[in-house]
């Protein structure tokens, strides 16, 4: 099929190598994308009134696409603050604590505590969930703190967010920009999560026990000074403890898990996924978040509701950010463009992504393993920012483009990009993205960094290859 590429393709095009380029340098994109967007905008309408308005309606588009995740996010992260506050998290993990004897225990016991907290809680506030508990114990049977930190890191940062099945965030960013259905991406991301979370987890594991063995470990731990107090929530926690009577507390920590259990039930039997699946997630930590207040806060409680709330939201739109722009112009390479434009591409045109697809199968000799190294690339340049969900609209959208040159194995592709950003960006390798990791443990985020870059390169490189396989 032929296909008529113009101006408007080009300058798509341009502006996509230009954001990976300032990517690369660890530039913030946000200007570029808007840029970017008034640029497409004046190809198209040949006006620069519509064009300035289109700056504005592409990001109405973008935050309606994003919404249902910037909402989610928020009512966990607000949930997750009265549970702090009233110590029923603590209450919550206390009995996995008597399970970690040793440090291998603590390690995998941690990791994997904190992968399932991670899948309902999200993964920052899943490490104030468990991170005051359970790095006690963990010290305690011999783990460094360092050590925990890489559990806590890895297994929530790293594969809990990077298959996100639960709330369904980064598989709806990426499968947006793909053109593709959400549940899609989720099940070609199931081998690929699996393959990096293993590979990646267990060399962390043996480099750590081989240096502690040879006496080349360094823990990487400051003082209390030099970490962030305000990100450690035992501060919170102690003092609102007395909200609650220890039996009040035993009760809910046992009820709110059920609760989450009976969703996981609910998606299972009814077969939820996408918006209905994060609507009953989000339902549930809503009146949980709502009860627990009013138990806690009594006469307080209306005014107690609305703050913990607005904490929740604050926290959203901090994440979601930087990612509106890059998503707004991620999306005109697909349903946007119509939207705001109108029919201004060539006739037979499927979207500009779609098109350039089409364009690159005839006269670039792409294959399989060609698309997965650069998806694998492209994921990771796109994380290099420290956000890992501000790129991956961008790898969703080099999947199309690839998945559409060689007829197959889009949905791997946009997976694979997925990963490969969140794994980097999420809060693994960057380290201004791993402070909530290693305040709550008190090491140096660098040093947290270091420990983890070559498993997590191993691990990318493994899943590449597997990858491969797939398409």
């Amino acid at each position: 099929m032929d296909i008529h590429l113009t101006a408007i393709h080009w300058v798509y095009l341009s502006f996509i190598l230009a954001i990976i380029g300032f990517m690369a340098m660890r530039r913030d994109t946000s200007l570029i994308c808007i840029v970017g967007i008034f640029a497409i905008g004046l190809l198209a309408t040949g006006r620069v009134g519509p064009s300035v308005s289109a700056v504005f309606e592409s990001f109405i588009f973008a935050i309606k696409e994003l919404i249902g995740t910037i909402l989610i996010i928020s009512i966990i992260v607000a949930m997750s603050r009265i549970l702090i506050r009233t110590g029923i998290n603590e209450t919550m993990i206390a009995p996995f604590a008597r399970m970690l004897r040793t440090p291998a225990l603590a390690y995998w016991g941690i990791g994997l505590i904190m992968l399932v907290t991670s899948w309902f809680f999200w993964p920052s506030p899943a490490v104030a969930l468990i991170g005051t508990v359970l790095l006690p114990v963990a010290v305690r049977v011999g783990l460094p703190a360092l050590g925990a930190a890489m559990a806590m890191n890895l297994f929530g940062h790293g594969i809990a967010l990077s298959g996100d099945y639960m709330i369904q965030g980064a598989p709806k960013l990426t499968a947006d920009a793909a053109g593709l259905p959400v549940a899609d991406v989720m099940a070609a991301s199931v081998p690929l999560v699996a393959v990096m979370g293993v590979v990646t987890t267990a060399a962390a594991f043996w480099m750590m026990r081989r240096d502690m063995r040879s006496g080349t470990w360094r823990d990487g731990t400051v003082s209390a000074s030099d970490s962030s107090a305000a990100e450690r929530p035992g501060d919170g926690g102690a003092n609102g403890a007395a909200l609650l009577s220890p039996r009040a507390k035993r009760t809910l920590a046992v009820a709110i898990p059920l609760l989450f259990a009976a969703d996981v039930a609910a998606l299972a039997i009814w077969k939820l996924q996408g918006g209905d699946a994060t609507a009953l997630i989000g339902g549930t930590a809503l009146l949980i978040m709502i009860a627990v207040t009013l138990l806690a806060h009594l006469n307080r409680a209306l005014e107690k509701t609305t703050s913990y709330l607005i904490d929740g939201f604050v926290f959203g739109f901090k994440v979601f950010g930087p990612v509106i722009p890059i998503a707004a112009f991620f999306y005109l390479g697909d349903s946007a463009f119509a939207a705001l434009f109108g029919d201004k591409l060539p006739a037979g045109s499927h979207g500009i992504v779609n098109d350039l697809g089409v364009a690159l199968a005839g006269t670039v000799p792409v294959n399989g393993a060609v698309s997965a190294v650069t998806l694998t690339t492209v994921g990771a340049v796109t994380g290099l920012d420290g956000s890992g969900f501000s790129g991956i609209s961008l790898a969703g959208s080099v999947a199309n483009l690839f998945g559409t040159a060689i007829h197959s194995g889009t949905a791997t592709l946009t997976a694979l990009g997925q990963i490969a950003a969140i794994w980097v960006g999420g809060g693994t390798l960057v380290p201004w993205a791993l402070i909530p990791a290693a305040a709550i443990c008190g090491v140096d985020p660098f040093e947290l960094a270091r420990r983890n870059l070559k498993p997590v390169l191993l691990g990318l490189a493994v899943t590449t290859v597997v990858a491969m396989f797939l398409i």
